[in-house]
């Protein structure tokens, strides 16, 4: 167990976050270009590049090495200038909006990117909600200034606007419509300039820096630019918002950062200042109140899990986030939602694919640990004999659906097995009929792609084909009531009921309409848009 200073000082230096973003803003190169500059990799590849073989560090994954997205959340732990720095990069993609969710429960704080050209995109605008909501503290960080895009003053208006949050430029871009040069740090009163080196970001940008005052660096950028520069800066100080942590923290402000991931143009100064800047762990919700990090009791939960990140060990882990006390290497520990003691002896963390075996990690830290099949997301594990829960997690009703089944009845096995684990991930969800059988299965999940995924994996990880046949459901509600007679209630004939992995009841309707009617019409039965024991939690 650790000391209290020990564990106080540990805490002080983790900073655990998440990058949110539309997908194609740039998420998955900044995260390689931050590991870049924190000395976790020495040579960063393009998501984009598909003559050179290779592919960000944080896609993993096959497919999305093919379709050059990320489809799964990936874990990177690296240290620099003294903090231990946990990222964890999310799915862009809409369709995987599930598994971004779950991983917000496990962050302190969110980078929210923004395409300089774009502005703020449909899923931006989703994933700041959940985190307005959670009480995340959001920092910004405006990529893709190596292109022509909105003005600076633009964009202020734009997140204050669309997102109602009020903003504070951090630094500021040196230059005109993509012809950038640099960044101004409004702090030290200081400005970086940038060596251009046509390597697209292969390596760490040189910089110079310097005062504005400075009449040689006028001479550098131009007397033209110069002058900008300081009359946006005069116009900063004069009408903007004065900067004003604790409200940062509080989610009423975002602090602003100006650069190009792609080029690593800006990376470094918004690194550092993120780092000083950003939260430490903070206290979590329980059902015995709030739990200091501090506790010397050993807490955390379980916010993924994932099969085959080794493909030639077919494994399967479980994501956790340490909440509270120290954890230690071969500890045992009660799993609350099964109320068994497990030994977690191979804890794990994580650059991308590549894992090291730890001895100890503290709270803020995420930690893999090999799950024989116990463990499920949102699951809860303390070390010692009291007995809480952490918060639940939220759910999401599917909205496709589609019948799927083995092609080949010889690799039936194989395609339960891996329909099974998907599920178990929080990939899709899992209904049967009742009279459909053992051979065949409905299958839920928030977005088109996501079939996709599950066909590719089947496949790829499992050996097992799929036949799939898409059905018209697009609403899935849970029914709760006594004695529920589904034959007698009105309005079902233009449903499919079906039940889930837990034999709850579950209706799938074609359209809102068709909901709305049974709704109204079977006043004795509740239409819940969760299962009902997420609701009761």
């Amino acid at each position: 167990m650790a000391s209290i200073p020990e564990l106080s000082s540990e805490i002080k230096r983790r900073r655990t976050f998440a990058i949110i973003s539309h997908p194609d803003a740039g998420k998955t190169t900044l995260t390689e270009k931050l590991l870049l500059y924190g000395g976790a990799i020495h040579l960063a590849g393009s998501v984009k590049s598909r003559k050179a073989q290779r592919h960000a560090v944080s896609d993993w994954m096959e497919i999305e090495k093919q379709r050059g997205i990320s489809v799964t959340s990936s874990v990177m732990q690296f240290d620099y200038d003294g903090y231990r720095i946990n990222i964890l990069d999310t799915p862009g993609h809409d369709d995987f909006s599930e598994d971004t969710y779950r991983t917000l429960m496990a962050v302190d704080s969110a980078v929210m990117l923004i395409d300089v050209a774009k502005g703020i995109e449909t899923q931006t605008k989703k994933l700041f909600k959940v985190c307005k909501q959670r009480g995340i503290p959001i920092f910004t960080f405006v990529n893709k200034l190596d292109r022509n895009g909105k003005s600076p003053f633009e964009l202020m208006e734009e997140i204050e606007k669309v997102l109602n949050i009020k903003s504070y430029p951090m630094n500021w871009p040196i230059g005109i419509d993509g012809e950038y040069k640099g960044v101004y740090n409004r702090n030290l009163a200081q400005m970086e300039l940038f060596e251009s080196g046509g390597s697209h970001g292969q390596w760490v940008l040189p910089s110079t820096m310097g005062s504005v005052d400075d009449p040689a660096f006028a001479e550098i950028i131009g007397q033209d630019i110069h002058k900008t520069l300081c009359d946006d800066i005069e116009l900063l100080d004069m009408a903007g918002d004065e900067f004003d942590l604790q409200k940062v923290l509080n989610g009423e402000l975002t602090p602003i950062f100006f650069g190009s991931a792609m080029t690593n143009f800006g990376v470094r100064p918004f690194l550092e200042e993120f780092l000083r800047l950003a939260p430490q762990p903070a206290a979590r919700i329980t059902s015995e109140g709030k739990l200091d990090p501090e506790s010397e009791h050993f807490s955390a939960f379980v916010f993924k899990i994932q099969a085959n990140m080794n493909p030639a060990h077919r494994d399967r882990l479980a994501f956790i986030r340490v909440c509270s006390g120290k954890f230690e290497r071969g500890m045992t520990v009660n799993h609350i939602n099964t109320g068994k003691k497990l030994k977690l002896s191979q804890p794990q963390q994580f650059l991308a694919q590549d894992r090291t075996i730890i001895d100890d990690a503290y709270p803020g830290d995420i930690v893999g640990l090999f799950d024989p099949g116990v463990f499920g997301i949102g699951d809860t594990i303390i070390g010692d004999s009291e007995n809480f829960t952490f918060e639940a997690f939220p759910t999401f009703p599917p909205e496709r659906f589609a019948r799927v089944q083995a092609k080949d009845t010889m690799k039936r096995k194989q395609f339960l097995k891996g329909i099974k684990q998907l599920a178990q991930e929080g990939a899709i969800q899992i209904f049967r009929q009742e009279d459909a059988g053992t051979e065949s299965f409905i299958i839920g999940a928030v977005g088109q792609l996501q079939f996709e995924v599950l066909e590719h994996r089947l496949k790829g990880e499992y050996g097992a084909e799929l036949l799939m046949h898409f059905l018209g459901y697009e609403v899935a509600r849970w029914l709760k009531g006594d004695n529920i007679d589904v034959r007698a209630m009105k309005g079902m004939d233009r449903a499919m009921i079906v039940r889930d992995i837990k034999e709850r009841l579950v209706a799938l309707f074609p359209n809102e309409w068709s909901l709305q009617w049974s709704t109204d019409n079977n006043p004795k039965v509740e239409f819940l848009a969760a299962p009902p024991a997420v609701i009761e939690e």
